[in-house]
């Protein structure tokens, strides 16, 4: 048991938490709008409900990365836009603090995928634009990887067929501007080390 007042352990909670400056319910509790200053140099400025950031609001990471969207229980949760401090953006679905339905991820480089996430990975129907070369990727996506039937469209020619693990397989067929048409079957070679 311990011996300080719930009044003292409430202070200690409080300061644990930061700085606060803003609404609060009779329970004392953050509840409204508020700004926050946390102990580990990030900042918070939105609504809370019950203490926990809830609703819309803007987290600004003391490393430079920054959050404005919806909040649930401390989570990001709704619609958001995250940007990372490496320069990369995303723009969408959240759900408990992941990536999680329809969203667009700009990378660094500038590539960018946009379509389906799922816990944090992009998963289901995407397409990827390679920035360098204006390359696209459009179909199925398991985990992170390119996998499924999709069309890869270059410059110049398409490939239209199934891809594991980001790697075309099976039935598949080129298609040139030109006209011309290569239909065959993929086989991963064996390289040979």
């Amino acid at each position: 048991m311990s011996d300080l007042s719930s009044e003292e352990e409430a202070g200690e909670a409080e300061a644990e938490l930061g700085e606060y400056e803003g609404e609060r319910n009779p329970d004392g509790e953050r509840h409204g709008r508020g700004k926050a200053s946390l102990p580990n140099g990030d900042k918070y400025d939105g609504e809370y409900k019950h203490g926990l950031r809830s609703g819309e609001g803007t987290y600004r990471f003391r490393n430079g990365a920054r959050y404005t969207g919806g909040y649930l229980q401390n989570k990001k949760h709704g619609q958001g836009i995250f940007f990372y401090p490496d320069g990369s953006k995303y723009e969408g679905d959240w759900v408990n603090d992941q990536r999680h339905g329809y969203g667009k991820y700009t990378y660094a480089n500038g590539d960018t995928y946009t379509g389906e996430w799922f816990n944090d990975n992009r998963h289901g129907q995407g397409i990827y634009v390679y920035n360098d070369t204006g390359s696209k990727y459009i179909g199925g996506w398991v985990n992170g990887s390119q996998e499924g039937q999709a069309e890869l469209i270059h410059l110049n020619h398409r490939f239209k067929g199934k891809f594991v693990n980001g790697n075309p397989v099976g039935y598949g067929k080129y298609i040139f501007d030109i006209g011309c048409e290569q239909h065959g079957e993929y086989i991963q070679a064996e390289q040979v080390k």
